[in-house]
């Protein structure tokens, strides 16, 4: 297993939680509005980013709380990692390992997370930003040096688009220093990326036609996958970037694509259900990948409601031959029954939680 406890204290609608002697399987159960996501929430920020909200940090601390708010948890190795806000710093996030100070990239060290919730239903209905933002989701989980070099990729095209903007021409010098630092983190953002679709490609050919539809992916880069070669389309595209006041090559236009294997449909075409069913078999061969190298974290946020007895009997199964430790959310223990005598099952009420 990855975590042995977990304490959540001002956070969102939970004044107080602990939550310990977890096992493979973890079931919030309760009412809409009670505060299951909130946990699996909670759970997300123990990895770099924001989250599976994308919540901004002052909307975390609990109301009528100190307007901050501290996430901790043990590690099943004793190891304990924590995150959460100050109260002369409560718009910026600290992090510690074993009570260190660290950044918040040092996370992905510790823990793989992985998280499926109704709100990526429209993946392939959004733009190419969610897809890329799914796709380092996924990257991170497996190779936690992502976030630093996505990070640099983002601050060099940040101010490139910048100069490129302006009113005045920009200066050679810098944009070359700019393109410089583009291409390298770029490249090696880009890299990532492809090795994952190369590492999901595979794990999916292994995975049964049915109970779900066998998504086949396909990344198209934005840009050269090779530091060189990328350095030169910047510095041979600049003259058209600068008519269009921003970067026309690199991975910050990357995308992913997604079809339906045997229909030969692409995701975006396919009904409400297969897309549904195609990140579900995403969720499931990444979580596969999961706890390769580090302690692996799967959160589904209320998928057992929406699946039927058939499909939510071979995800379990699928989830119960991995090695990452599931934390599941529902509103009655019914569409858990296959999974309930080996589960740590807690009932969620206005942010209290009870073991059951």
């Amino acid at each position: 297993m990855a975590l042995d406890r977990l304490m959540l204290t001002h956070f969102r609608n939970h004044p107080g939680t602990r939550l310990e002697d977890t096992r493979k399987f973890n079931l919030l159960v309760g009412e809409n509005g009670a505060g299951k996501t909130n946990v699996l929430e909670a759970l997300s920020l123990l990895a770099p980013g924001r989250g599976l909200r994308r919540a901004a940090l002052p909307d975390l601390a609990a109301q009528g709380g100190p307007g901050t708010f501290a996430i901790s948890a043990q590690l099943d190795d004793g190891v304990q990692i924590g995150t959460g806000t100050l109260p002369d710093r409560p718009g910026r996030r600290t992090v510690q390992i074993n009570g260190a100070d660290v950044p918040a990239v040092r996370l992905g060290e510790w823990l793989s997370l992985g998280w499926l919730t109704p709100a990526m239903d429209r993946l392939f209905m959004e733009g190419a930003g969610a897809r890329r933002r799914f796709l380092d989701r996924l990257v991170l989980a497996l190779e936690p040096g992502h976030a630093k070099h996505a990070a640099r990729a983002e601050a060099a095209l940040r101010e490139r688009n910048r100069l490129l903007s302006d009113p005045a021409e920009p200066d050679p010098i810098w944009l070359d220093a700019l393109d410089v630092q583009l291409a390298e983190a770029g490249a090696l953002v880009a890299q990532a990326r492809a090795r994952l679709i190369e590492r999901l490609g595979s794990a999916l050919k292994t995975l049964p036609e049915a109970p779900f539809a066998r998504p086949e992916l396909a990344y198209h880069p934005g840009g050269p996958l090779d530091e060189a070669d990328l350095a030169r389309a910047l510095g041979d595209g600049r003259r058209r970037d600068r008519a269009a006041g921003r970067t026309l090559t690199g991975p910050h236009r990357d995308e992913l694509a997604v079809t339906m294997a045997g229909k030969g449909q692409v995701a975006s075409d396919c009904s409400t259900g297969e897309q549904k069913a195609l990140l579900i078999a995403i969720t499931l061969a990444h979580a596969g990948l999961l706890g390769t190298a580090r302690p692996g974290v799967l959160l589904l946020d209320e998928v057992a409601a929406h699946l039927d007895p058939l499909r939510r009997a071979a995800v379990f199964e699928r989830l119960r031959g991995g090695t990452a430790q599931v934390w599941l959310t529902g509103t009655e223990l019914a569409p858990f029954a296959d999974i309930v005598a080996e589960a740590a099952v807690w009932q969620v009420s206005e942010g209290a939680v009870e073991r059951v």
